[in-house]
């Protein structure tokens, strides 16, 4: 039987197979030849003292043991193209997922997207970067791979009693990530290799019977007696099916709205909103590891950071080490901001949401929106950034320390913001009482984080995004709608998962709901 140790080391150690297999060699009390082979399971980094470790979980097996190298394999995917169809609206984490595991049972996922396939987005985020134009249905939230497919592809999440975390981040894998994805405490395949992996599932899912429609927008879902029908698209095609899982992610005000007019019972969903803030990577890096430099055997250093102020939780959300700041509006006449980081996470500034919990009587002056409340009070913020900003994709941005006194910034260097930066005071951004508690809470930020508070880090407004600002309720049991029966509210834009592996688990939880309830499938 191998041995499975929890070992705590040295950077140097644990980047070095040859010095790893000494010192494990000597903890097992054998010779380093007697070792054959070393699994590392779980890595993380501990910066909590001076002298920063790295933890290790592993497995050592030795040469008169068995060891044999497995390859992680997709699932044994059976042909569907005659199977019963399955609509599912959206082709982000939760649509796609949920589509693979139609495909496992036996199903037919019909997907369509409203937005463009990876390759024809970039064009579309070219255009809001430089040109400030703003595709309402192709941008960095709308398209194939949903908003994690140009904007980071953290895969962190804290829901493991919602599912199989692994089976997610396996099947990642199968389909071309990279297996330091099942290992890392904090999972990331990065902007620039997401879109392949994503674009390998679409092919899957056609070559197994599917199919994807992208640039088919709904318009439409046909509703007679509470039951689904089929859905109408934006050319007035209709397709129809008794089963449809709506995966339209946190951004799509069109759907919320839609199934507002039609009566189909939605709610207000508190969420957070903020500022995204950028600090020099090195000066992250030196306040985490306590250092001047931090080599090359470290990663860039993340941070998580949580406070209570006059009341209110306000926290980092969406941290992104050597990464950048990307226009996320999805209509013309808003700005937005949300975070990502290539695969190596070398970019020199690090960047992050900084973000207050809000609640649903903040949204009072949005009364009469009943239930959109919260998406107009989401909304009218995004769009007087957009005026403060001049009527372009430029952020309103301050410093941080000016911002604490109430300074408008005399200058803003230049940020890893492409389209660019206005200086603004951000009390002129967010209700009074959110610009106070921010204010008071980049002040306690500093005495956490000696060196945090510096007039180097530039705020950007808003980071609003954060999660929807509706919930579309569902059965606890059947996963249905609580109303409409063959309707499956699923992923983040009904309130059920925060992310690109909880929305994954949502969708293959939805698949098999439907499989069950099609009596293909017991669970």
């Amino acid at each position: 039987m191998p041995k499975e140790l929890l070992i705590q080391v040295s950077p140097e150690i644990a980047s070095n197979e040859s010095l790893l297999k000494d010192y494990l060699a000597k903890q097992i009390k054998v010779t380093s030849n007697e070792i054959q082979h070393i699994t590392i399971q779980k890595r993380s980094v501990d910066a909590r003292q001076k002298a920063i470790k790295i933890n290790l979980k592993v497995l050592v097996f030795l040469q008169n043991e068995v060891f044999i190298e497995q390859k992680i394999q997709l699932p044994d995917y059976k042909n569907v193209i005659n199977a019963q169809e399955v609509i599912i609206v959206g082709a982000g984490p939760a649509g796609l997922f949920a589509a693979l595991q139609l495909i496992e049972l036996g199903l037919k996922p019909i997907v369509i997207e409203r937005g463009k396939d990876v390759r024809g987005r970039r064009r579309d985020l070219k255009a809001i970067n430089v040109d400030h134009i703003v595709n309402k249905d192709s941008n960095y939230c709308f398209g194939e791979g949903g908003a994690g497919t140009y904007s980071d592809g953290k895969l962190y999440t804290r829901s493991k009693k919602r599912g199989d975390v692994t089976r997610i981040l396996e099947l990642l894998v199968a389909f071309g990530a990279s297996e330091d994805i099942l290992i890392e405490a904090h999972p990331h395949i990065g902007t620039n290799k997401l879109p392949q992996i994503i674009q390998d599932i679409r092919e899957k899912i056609i070559e197994m019977g599917g199919k994807v429609l992208f640039e088919t927008r709904l318009t439409d879902i046909l509703i007679k007696n509470n039951e689904v029908q089929g859905i109408v698209t934006q050319n007035g095609d209709t397709i129809i099916a008794s089963k449809i899982i709506l995966a339209t992610g946190h951004s799509a005000r069109d759907i919320f709205e839609l199934l507002d007019r039609k009566k189909v019972f939605i709610e207000a969903k508190p969420f957070a909103l903020g500022v995204r803030a950028e600090h020099p990577q090195s000066l992250i890096d030196s306040i985490q590891y306590s250092c001047d430099y931090r080599g090359e055997l470290l990663p860039p250093a993340p941070y998580s950071i949580v406070k209570q102020v006059n009341g209110r939780g306000m926290y980092s959300f969406c941290m992104c080490p050597g990464g950048v700041i990307a226009p996320c509006a999805t209509s013309p006449g808003e700005v937005v901001t949300n975070g990502w980081s290539p695969s190596k996470r070398d970019q020199s500034t690090a960047n992050s949401g900084i973000v207050i919990e809000l609640k649903l009587e903040d949204f009072k002056p949005f009364a009469k929106y009943g239930a959109l409340a919260g998406m107009e009070f989401q909304k009218a913020i995004e769009q007087k950034s957009w005026d403060l900003a001049g009527k372009t994709q430029k952020v309103p941005a301050q410093r941080m320390v000016d911002f604490t006194q109430n300074k408008v910034s005399n200058s803003i260097p230049k940020t890893s913001y492409v389209p660019g930066t206005t200086s603004v005071e951000m009390g002129q951004v967010f209700p009074s009482f959110l610009t106070q508690i921010l204010r008071e809470g980049f002040s306690e930020f500093g005495k956490s984080m000696r060196g945090y508070l510096t007039n180097e880090a530039i705020l950007h407004a808003p980071e609003s995004r954060t999660s929807s600002p509706v919930r579309i309720p569902r059965d606890s049991e059947t996963l249905e709608h609580v109303q409409v029966k063959g309707l499956y509210p699923c992923g983040e834009g009904a309130g059920y998962a925060g992310g690109i592996i909880s929305a994954a688990i949502d969708g293959e939880k939805c698949a098999l709901k439907i499989a069950e309830t099609l009596k293909l499938f017991r669970s």
